[in-house]
């Protein structure tokens, strides 16, 4: 397990790595980053992808998100998805990483987007799942759902009620992240950001994918996405959880390239 301080108040950010090439310059290949949607771990949902034959021998690094997993969750953090990506760069930074591909889920996705455009020294390739690249999604979304309590609301009795609503898949994970985090983080979510994710994401110069689960429906703007460079990636069979879905097309999306 590795750490690095995020806050400036000796809060850790951690991650686990699976060993190989990969950390950036000197005509090395890339290494690759996985984050975690909302209430996720990075290992839970990508270490089973990183391990396809397709992958192997690269540098894979598994980071938890502030208020997630293994990282520390400090009360008078933040955690706005530009908070997220300013502590993930902190993480990459003390790895040794830079011009990674960096693999992003759900919310995580939105993080690694937000990453790029602050610190493009870290990235050179984006593979997104199913990211959240506009601000106010539908009440149906799990974030607006979160949201839709107050903090004290949630952290007292919606964080209990949230858990038994959304099925055991995401419990198993969102019951180790910190109540007080989980809302912050889906507020910032349903907030956004000015750009927003979206335009961040069409003005990237890194390789840019995105992946939709045929299950989801059809993804908003893929055209004007595509027409930026995006290359849209449709999971056939999948949900939102590509990764669990149909892990042989992320797995094919974070080989393919020249990245």
């Amino acid at each position: 397990m590795y750490e690095a301080e995020f806050d400036g108040l000796g809060s850790r950010i951690r991650w686990t790595e699976a060993a190989g090439s990969g950390g950036g310059g000197g005509g090395e290949r890339a290494a690759t980053v996985y984050v975690h949607g909302l209430g996720a771990m990075s290992a839970v949902y990508h270490a089973h992808v990183a391990a396809h034959p397709a992958l192997s021998g690269r540098r894979s690094l598994f980071v938890d998100l502030p208020g997630h997993g293994i990282s520390d969750r400090p009360a008078g953090f933040g955690y706005t998805l530009e908070d997220h990506a300013d502590a993930l760069a902190a993480a990459l930074d003390a790895a040794g990483v830079h011009g990674a591909r960096v693999v992003g889920h759900s919310m995580g996705g939105a993080v690694s987007v937000v990453l790029a455009h602050r610190r493009p020294d870290l990235v050179s390739g984006l593979v997104l799942t199913e990211a959240n690249l506009d601000p106010a999604p539908s009440r149906a979304a799990a974030s607006s759902s979160i949201a839709a309590y107050s903090e004290e609301e949630f952290v007292r009795g919606g964080f209990a009620e949230v858990l038994g609503r959304f099925g055991s898949t995401w419990a198993a994970t969102m019951r180790l992240a910190d109540p007080l985090a989980l809302h912050r983080s889906a507020t910032g979510l349903v907030r956004g950001t000015a750009p927003t994710v979206r335009r961040m994401l069409m003005e990237s110069p890194a390789e840019r994918s995105f992946l939709q689960g045929t299950l989801s429906g059809e993804l908003p703007g893929a055209a004007e996405l595509m027409a930026s460079g995006v290359r849209v990636i449709q999971a056939p069979g999948a949900g939102h959880n590509v990764m669990f879905d149909r892990p042989d097309v992320l797995a094919a999306a974070v080989a393919g390239g020249t990245v």
